[in-house]
Formats: C-alpha cells, sequence, structure tokens
C-alpha cells in the first residue's frame, strides 16, 4: 500500500499541479483508510471493506463533508490505480457520498473585526503586531490562512497596491491592498526586521519556532482564538476562515459585483461564491421595515 500511495501523491504533485496542503491531506486520508482496513495488498480491498469504513467514520461522528472529501480521496486513489493498470476492478466506483446540507457561512461584524485588531495591537508585542497585519489583510483582501502564512515580502506590489497571490493548484491572482493596511504594513515591516535581526528574512510573517521560517497555519489559528477570546467573542464563532468568509460577505452585502469578489477570491466558479449572496438578518429585517407595505403604515 504505501508504494502505491506514494506513487499516486506523485502523480498528483507532478500533473495534477495539487498543492502541498492538499497532497497532505490525500495522504492522511489515505493512510487512515488503509491503516482501518489493514490491507497490505491492494488488490484484495473490497467495496465492503470500504463500506465497513464509512460506517467507522459515522460512528466517530465525522460530519457528512468530512466523509465526502476522504470519499474523492478514495475513488481518486482508485482511478489512479485503474488508469496504471495496477487493478482491474474499481471497488469504490459504487460508493455514494452522503448528502451535504447547505449551510451558510459564518462570519463577524464590522465592530468585531475593530475589536480584534484592537486587542492584537494594544498587546504592543511584534508577534501581536504581525497578527493585527493579518487579520487585516485577510478581512480586507480575501486571502486564505493558507496563502497568507507563507506570503513572501515581494508578493506587495506598493505602486500598484496589490498581492500577489499563489493559491490553490498553483495559480496566481492579484487581489487589491487598501491605503490603510499599506501604511501599517509598511509600519510593521521595521518590527520584523528587529524580530529576525540580521540574518534577515525573505518572507513577510516570518517565525524563529517554525521550521518553514514563517508563522503556521496551526500557530495563526491558536493566536487568533486567544485574542478573539480578550475581545469578548465566542472562540467557537471564530476561525481562520471566519474572517474571508466575513470579507466577502459584508462585499455582497455592500452590492459589490459578485465576479468580482469571486476573482479575489481565486474561486474557479461562481457558484461557489454565490453561498455569499445570503443576507444577514439585520439588513433582511431593514429591507421589510422600509419597503413592506404593512410595516409602513
Amino acid at each position: 500500500m504505501k508504494k502505491y500511495i506514494d506513487e499516486f501523491l506523485d502523480v498528483k504533485s507532478v500533473e495534477g499541479g495539487v498543492s502541498v496542503n492538499t497532497l497532505q491531506a490525500y495522504r492522511c486520508d489515505i493512510e487512515q483508510f488503509s491503516e482501518y482496513i489493514k490491507c497490505e495488498e491492494v488488490l484484495k480491498i473490497t467495496e465492503t471493506q470500504i463500506e465497513e469504513y464509512l460506517k467507522f467514520l459515522y460512528k466517530e461522528g465525522c460530519k457528512p463533508k468530512t466523509i465526502s472529501r476522504k470519499i474523492s480521496c478514495i475513488r481518486e486513489f482508485f482511478k489512479f490505480l485503474i488508469g496504471e493498470k495496477y487493478i482491474k476492478h474499481n471497488p469504490s466506483s459504487k460508493i455514494k457520498n452522503p448528502k451535504i446540507g447547505k449551510s451558510l457561512p459564518s462570519f463577524l461584524t464590522p465592530q468585531e473585526i475593530e475589536d480584534i485588531c484592537k486587542v492584537a495591537i494594544l498587546e504592543n508585542s511584534y508577534s501581536m503586531r504581525r497578527m493585527a497585519l493579518m487579520i487585516k489583510l485577510m478581512y480586507t483582501s480575501g486571502l486564505r490562512v493558507s496563502e497568507l502564512v507563507c506570503l513572501p515580502e515581494n508578493a506587495i506590489n506598493y505602486t500598484m497596491h496589490q498581492i500577489l497571490i499563489l493559491g490553490k493548484g498553483a495559480k496566481e491572482r492579484v487581489v487589491p491592498i487598501s491605503n490603510d493596511v499599506l501604511k501599517e504594513l509598511k509600519d510593521y515591516l521595521q518590527y520584523r526586521d528587529e524580530f529576525v535581526g540580521a540574518k534577515g528574512s525573505s518572507w513577510l510573517f516570518p517565525s524563529l519556532k517554525s521550521l518553514s521560517g514563517h508563522i503556521t497555519r496551526d500557530g495563526f489559528f491558536k493566536s487568533l482564538k486567544k485574542i478573539a477570546i480578550k475581545a469578548g467573542i465566542s472562540p467557537a464563532k471564530i476561525h481562520p476562515h471566519t474572517l474571508r468568509h466575513t470579507f466577502a460577505t459584508h462585499l455582497v452585502n455592500n452590492n459589490a459585483d459578485l465576479r468580482s469578489i469571486q476573482k479575489m477570491l481565486g474561486h474557479e466558479n461562481i457558484v461557489t461564491t454565490e453561498i455569499y449572496t445570503h443576507i444577514t438578518t439585520t439588513k433582511l429585517a431593514q429591507e421589510v421595515k422600509t419597503k413592506h407595505p404593512l410595516a409602513n403604515r
């Protein structure tokens, strides 16, 4: 199994242009499946074993979305094995994905964004100044956390007020950066240079502890939770992706063009972006109050 898994990931990396994070997720999902079925020979894997594994995931409390992702990964793995003629029959071909209910993305209010930024700045340390800027970048430019943490310093175009992002599938996109954030970025760089010292760093958000040389997604997530608690926001409500959701939601609620939001978020399909066309309860109530004939009475 290990041989086939390694080959599968190599093909995905070279031919599919899959990101490092996705490759890690693939490996984790397939190895978890392999460990559960305890089958070292890929030719002996059956449809029944896959179904038993899915039952196990349900019992463990995995959400339908997570199970669906794992099924897709297993299906891709067996497609690869068929394509390479390692197997003749695909045991995953009849396995169905669970139904996933549509859930609206969670987001913060402008005041909550302001509160968490204030908390970070008041700490007056390099790590917290770094966090304040990262939070504002995610909120004002809609970056994914994986895109944010590994931004190189030269990704910023100060003349054009833009950021060059290397997104999913190694696809590049350019997103705007506001004047206020750009000014804060220039101030931050002075603190960053003092932090890294004479050896310098090519990363915009370096870390002395991380093996990668920059702050990790997990490190950002943990710091964000701590800041949220200090700002009086439930840690259950906030996640790195919440900031990206907030960016898109606030633009939609202020009548921004959906195609423009799609480009900034780096969505291949506009259907993915359309989830943000939901309307906040406050705005909906205001619409009814001002436009419904009975409400006007």
